[in-house]
C-alpha cells in the first residue's frame, strides 16, 4: 500500500486528504478504526520520541500526544505506592511497559485526555488493561499480542484506532512540506542525544549523577518532538512539566513549571485523601484535582458548594502555605531548553520547581549571566551547542 485516504485534513473542510510515500510501501498497518490526519501526525512524531527515548536509554518509553505535541513521555521505572494512587495505576503487576505509559499519560492527565499514544515495545496485556480504560484516540506501537489487540479492539465500542508500524522503517534523509502552495525541504533532524550531550559542563558544580543524565536525555529528546519554544521538566524518568509553542521562552519556563509545581502537588496528602464519591470517574477526577491544587480556585470550588457533587464530605481546602511548604521541598528535577535561555529569569523561575539539572545550547549573549545565575543556586549547567526546535 502506498497511500491511504482520510476522511478529512486537519479540518473537516479540508478535503481531499490522504497520507503516501513517493517510494515503496506505507510502513504501517491499521489494524482497527480509521485513524485521521492530526491522528497520523501526533502519531509519527510519538513513535519517533519513543524509538529514540528507548535506543538512548535501552528501557522502554511511552509518550502521550495531544496536538502534534507530547502531554508527556516516559521511560519505564517502578511505581512506588504514592505513585500508583496518584496515577490511577491497577492493581495488578505491571509490565516496564505498562509503567512508562502510565507515567506518561500521568505527567499531564488533564492535557491527555483523548491522547494518541506511541509505544516503543509491542503493546502488552498490562498496558491495554490500562488503556481501555482511559479516554484515547488510538495507539501506534510495533507490534500487540493477541490479548492485547483483543482489549485494544474493544475501545471506544470496536472503533478504536490501533496502528502498527514497521520497527526497521527509516525515513529518506531529506523532508518536504507545503505552506500556501510553495515546499520547503531540509534535511531530517537525526541528531542523536544521548549522555555524550550533558558533558560540556560551564556551571561551578559539576556534580551530574546518572539519575539526572537520565532525566535530562528524557526531557531533550521530548522537546525534539515538541512544538517551539519549549521547555521540559524532567523526574524519575519522566516529563512532568512540558511548555510547547509558546513566543516567549520565560512564558514556557513558567507555563511548564506550574504543570510541574501541579504534579508534585498530587503527592500531597490531602489530594491524595481526597474524600470522592465513589461513581466519580477518572476524567472527572483529574478535573476536580486540578481546580482543587490551584491557588485561584480551590477556595472558590468549596466554597460554592461545587464540591457536593464530587465529594462525600467537604474536604478542607489546600491552603497558600501548605502548598509553597511542599514544594519548597521538591529537587533534584531536571530541565531541559530546545534553545538558549535569553535571560536569568528563566533559571531562577526553573529553580522554584525544584531544578538541580539544566541542558542547554548556550550561545546567548547573557550566557555569562545565566551561569552566574545556576551557580547563585548551585545548578548544574550543561551547554548542548544544538538547537531543538521542531515546527
Amino acid at each position: 500500500m502506498t497511500e491511504l485516504e482520510l476522511k478529512y485534513g486537519v479540518n473537516p473542510n479540508q478535503k481531499p486528504a490522504r497520507i503516501y510515500v513517493k517510494k515503496g510501501e506505507l510502513p504501517i498497518t491499521v489494524l482497527n478504526g480509521k485513524p485521521g490526519y492530526i491522528n497520523f501526525m501526533d502519531a509519527f512524531n510519538g513513535w519517533q520520541l519513543v524509538r529514540e527515548l528507548k535506543a538512548a536509554t535501552g528501557l522502554p518509553a511511552a509518550t502521550s500526544f495531544k496536538h502534534v505535541s507530547p502531554a508527556g513521555a516516559s521511560v519505564a521505572s517502578p511505581l512506588d505506592d504514592v505513585e500508583k494512587q496518584m496515577l490511577f495505576a491497577p492493581d495488578y503487576p505491571l509490565s516496564p511497559l505498562a509503567t512508562a505509559y502510565i507515567r506518561a499519560r500521568g505527567a499531564d492527565r488533564m492535557s491527555s485526555f483523548g491522547d494518541w499514544v506511541s509505544l516503543s515495545d509491542v503493546c502488552d496485556e498490562e498496558t491495554a488493561l490500562f488503556l481501555q480504560h482511559e479516554v484515547s484516540d488510538g495507539i501506534i506501537a510495533p507490534g500487540y499480542t493477541p490479548r492485547a489487540l483483543e482489549i485494544l479492539k474493544s475501545k471506544r465500542k470496536g472503533a478504536y484506532n490501533i496502528v502498527q508500524i514497521d520497527p526497521s522503517y527509516e525515513p529518506g534523509a531529506a523532508e518536504t512540506r507545503e505552506i500556501f502552495g510553495i515546499t520547503f525541504e531540509q534535511g531530517r533532524n537525526d541528531y542523536r542525544i544521548d549522555a555524550e550531550l550533558f558533558t560540556n559542563i560551564v556551571s561551578r558544580n559539576k556534580d551530574l549523577p546518572a539519575t539526572a543524565v537520565r532525566d535530562l536525555i528524557v526531557a531533550m529528546i521530548t522537546l525534539k518532538y515538541t512544538q517551539s519554544n519549549s521547555v521540559c521538566y524532567a523526574y524519575q524518568g519522566q516529563a512532568i512539566g512540558i511548555g510547547a509553542g509558546q513566543q516567549s521562552r520565560i512564558h514556557c519556563t513558567r507555563l511548564a513549571g506550574n504543570k510541574a509545581d501541579n504534579y508534585s502537588l498530587r503527592k500531597h496528602p490531602k489530594v491524595l485523601s481526597l474524600p470522592f464519591r465513589a461513581d466519580i470517574g477518572k476524567p472527572d477526577r483529574d478535573t476536580a484535582i486540578d481546580l482543587y491544587i490551584s491557588p485561584t480556585e480551590c477556595g472558590d470550588v468549596l466554597r460554592d458548594g461545587a464540591w457536593q457533587d464530587l465529594f462525600t464530605v467537604r474536604p478542607d481546602e489546600l491552603t497558600a502555605e501548605e502548598r509553597a511548604e511542599w514544594l519548597s521541598a521538591v529537587t533534584g528535577v531536571s530541565l531541559g531548553s530546545d534553545a538558549f535561555f535569553p535571560f536569568s529569569d528563566n533559571i531562577d523561575r526553573a529553580c522554584r520547581s525544584g531544578v538541580r539539572y539544566i541542558a542547554e545550547p548556550g550561545g546567548s549573549k547573557r550566557d555569562g549571566d545565566v551561569i552566574e545565575c545556576c551557580d547563585r543556586h548551585g545548578v548544574v549547567l550543561a551547554f548542548t551547542g544544538m538547537r531543538l526546535f521542531h515546527h
